[in-house]
C-alpha cells in the first residue's frame, strides 16, 4: 500500500466516526481526536474499523503512539509495507 492509499483508508474511516468534518483537511501534525472533535470512544471505533479494512492489529498501549494523522501512517506503514 502506499501512504496515499493508506491516507485515503484513514480519511474514508474517519469520515464514518465524524460525518460533519472533512478529515482530508487534517495536516500532517495535526492531533486528529482534537482537530475533528472525536471522543475516545468514536476514535476506537475508527481503529477498530481500520485494524479489519488493513488486516493489522493495533494493541491498545499502542494507541497513543497514533496521535496525529503523520504518525498513524507511519503506524500503518510500519505494518503494511508500502508500494514500491
Amino acid at each position: 500500500m502506499t501512504e496515499d492509499q493508506i491516507k485515503s483508508v484513514v480519511f474514508r474511516l474517519l469520515k464514518t466516526v465524524a460525518p460533519d468534518t472533512d478529515p482530508t483537511q487534517l495536516k500532517p501534525g495535526d492531533n486528529i481526536r482534537q482537530s475533528l472533535s472525536i471522543d475516545s470512544f468514536d476514535y476506537l471505533q475508527f481503529i477498530v474499523g481500520l485494524d479489519k479494512e488493513l488486516g493489522i492489529q493495533t494493541p491498545e498501549e499502542d494507541y497513543g503512539k497514533i496521535g496525529t494523522l503523520k504518525e498513524l501512517v507511519e503506524y500503518v506503514s510500519s505494518r503494511r509495507p508500502l508500494a514500491k
